[in-house]
């Protein structure tokens, strides 16, 4: 029995709750928190008739950290689940480290205004050390680490799929296929399709930042940095077929490095096609995704906020996609004195995800992963204090979930590896 907070109520948040709602011997209780509570509303009214778990609603803007203190010592939550925006982590890791409540989110922090001065001078220091460039890394994070243990608390960071699923399947292999992981490769393959022009399957902002930004890599025991989208592959994916697909920079890259002893190389490689490209490069070219404000008409617009009101909400492509996602990885390395490769991926259909959940599988395989974080921290299975990313527990509780709740997952053995 559980009183879980939930901050959010876009695509990811919506398959988190209904999944929250099925999963009513864990989740007795659940409040909704947005900023728009009249979404807040209308989801409750959806999906209260459907399930025992009790639902409650609450209008919270994430980005103050009082109302959040406010809003959690009013309702005692056991715990918060932040499936709101990578900008308001800290916001929310703060005002849970106030009240003395268990933390978990999906995606690590990154700042809104990447022009702020003192942002840009942590931000260029990290640069110089580390030698990425990303503008989102787990370090203001993990800078929790003494304050949540202080306070007694579990912050699980990235319980989504990518990062999320992706560093269990980590520590799965490690604990029951391999002595040592060498190399790992991390694949996210998008088979569907929409049917716009041009859409983006989560966040517009989020989403362009991080795939027009250069790539990096892990490798003998520093990063390695390339201009965006120059290293490109072409995999089959079981039950997707051939695609192309490019080395980005992603966060699980920083956090697997530091947690799985020995490994030699971490990449992570993203599907697009050529329309997708061509389209966001044009977009990048005349300005609209910068992120700092520019003067227009007297006012003062963000491009990439204003271009995130043209394109189609993420939420709303639920309808209309068709095809599948094969999200995996694919590891090397030793067992037993011999050589070992193995591939452990899921595989969800768009339709299906929207049958059940009324959203796409971009969303589900995030939201699902989400609730599953949220459970095991609640129930005590995953619960220690301090900060903590996934791969940090026993996988097998995790694993176990993913199967139970929508999200089935293949071990193939000696796969196709990528060059």
């Amino acid at each position: 029995m559980s009183r879980l907070l939930i901050i959010g109520c876009g695509g990811v948040a919506r398959v988190a709750i209904c999944k929250c709602c099925q999963n009513s011997d864990v989740f007795t209780e659940i409040m909704i928190a947005s900023r728009t509570k009249e979404k807040c509303d209308a989801l409750k009214e959806e999906l209260q008739p459907k399930t025992e778990t009790k639902i409650e609603t609450a209008q919270v803007d994430a980005d103050n950290t009082q109302e959040v203190i406010s809003l959690i010592r009013d309702w005692k939550p056991d715990a918060v689940l932040n499936v709101a925006l990578p900008y308001q982590d800290l916001t929310i890791m703060d005002a849970c480290v106030e009240t003395g409540v268990h933390y978990i989110d999906t995606a690590n922090y990154e700042a809104e205004d990447t022009e702020d001065p003192a942002w840009r001078e942590i931000y260029e220091a990290r640069c110089k050390k580390l030698g990425f460039t990303a503008y989102f890394d787990y370090s203001w994070q993990w800078a929790y680490q003494d304050k949540f243990r202080e306070a007694g608390i579990t912050g699980l960071l990235g319980s989504g799929f990518d990062p999320g699923v992706t560093s269990v399947y980590t520590a799965y292999a490690l604990k029951h296929y391999f002595d040592e992981i060498h190399s790992i490769d991390i694949l996210d393959c998008n088979g569907g399709d929409h049917g716009y022009p041009f859409a983006t399957n989560f966040n517009p902002e989020i989403n362009l930042r991080e795939v027009s930004a250069p790539g990096s890599y892990w490798e003998n025991g520093k990063w390695v940095e390339i201009e965006p989208m120059s290293i490109k592959r072409e995999y089959d994916f079981p039950e997707v077929g051939k695609k192309d697909m490019y080395l980005l920079h992603h966060e699980e890259i920083e956090s697997l490095a530091k947690n799985i002893p020995g490994v030699k190389r971490i990449r992570f490689f993203m599907t697009f096609g050529q329309s997708y490209l061509t389209h966001m490069k044009c977009l990048e070219n005349v300005g609209m995704l910068r992120t700092d404000p520019v003067s227009f008409d007297g006012k003062e617009i963000v491009p990439i906020q204003f271009l995130k009101a043209l394109l189609p909400d993420p939420a709303s492509l639920g309808p209309r996609t068709v095809g599948k996602t094969n999200i995996g990885c694919i590891f090397t390395g030793i067992r037993d004195g011999k050589e070992k490769t193995i591939y452990i991926y899921n595989v969800c259909d768009h339709q299906e995800c929207y049958r059940e959940v009324g959203s796409q599988a971009v969303s589900y395989t995030t939201g699902v992963p989400a609730m599953i974080g949220a459970m095991l921290v609640v129930s005590g299975a995953w619960q220690k204090p301090g900060i903590f990313n996934v791969e940090e527990f026993d996988p097998d509780p995790y694993m176990d979930a993913l199967n139970r709740f929508g999200l089935p997952w293949v071990v193939c053995e000696n796969p196709q590896t990528v060059a």
